[in-house]
């Protein structure tokens, strides 16, 4: 009984530091997001730059906690809800650093944007920025709070992103018509708004992960109304 709480111990103490060195790539990741935004509303070059440059020690990080995931597992051999612990925080990092992709994306795309006189229509990429950040810090406060509600209500507040993303779309195509000798920054201002759409589906795929670490249950291509109970 004594050797049982001794493993079981050493295996929380493992799993601690495992989701530590997750939520240090979180903050990172966070930051690099953060920098890149307002880099686009401030023209500021540093700040994308920056991001840029964080990705590297992003990608380095998602490899380590690979490692130390799998270590985990081979050494401790847990099952059932301590199995789902580890392996949802594994995910988290992929889908981190498919985020720092987009904010590496982004930023490159604004560097592009800053050689040439500022579009007004950058302002109508404010709301859904501020957004899909707000959705990667929820997403990753449900995380650290094991908090099932939180993850699933990811889910629907993606549908309200993609609608941003698609009625931002509109809207500067519609204005790349009337103007098509700015139709290069046009199209860049619609892959950001795309990039950032991705984010909101990489925050909502982190919250599927905590309703199956605290609830066993895999929410993943379930369809949601807001009728049912």
């Amino acid at each position: 009984m004594t050797q049982a709480k001794h493993i079981l111990s050493d295996f929380d103490a493992a799993l601690a530091v495992l989701r530590r060195d997750v939520l240090r790539m979180a903050e990172l990741v966070d930051h690099s997001l953060e920098h890149v935004l307002r880099g686009l509303q401030e023209r500021n070059d540093d700040l994308c730059l920056k991001t840029i440059a964080d990705d590297d020690e992003i990608n380095q990080m998602e490899k380590q906690i690979d490692r130390d995931g799998m270590e985990l597992i081979v050494r401790f051999q847990p099952v059932a809800s301590d199995l789902r612990r580890v392996v949802a925080t594994m995910k988290l990092s992929p889908n981190l650093e498919r985020i720092a992709d987009e904010s590496v994306s982004i930023a490159r795309k604004v560097r592009k944007l800053n050689q040439h006189p500022r579009l007004a229509e950058v302002g109508l990429l404010e709301a859904m920025g501020k957004y899909a950040l707000q959705m990667l810090r929820d997403s990753l406060a449900a995380f650290v709070k094991d908090d099932e509600v939180s993850g699933r209500a990811l889910k629907e507040r993606d549908k309200a992103l993609d609608a941003m993303n698609k009625q931002t779309a509109r809207e500067l195509l519609a204005r790349a018509a009337h103007d098509p000798k700015q139709l290069r920054g046009y199209l860049n201002l619609v892959l950001i708004a795309a990039s950032l759409e991705r984010v909101g589906d990489h925050a909502t795929n982190i919250g599927e992960d905590v309703v199956y670490a605290v609830a066993a249950e895999d929410i993943r291509h379930q369809r949601f109304s807001p009728l049912e109970s």
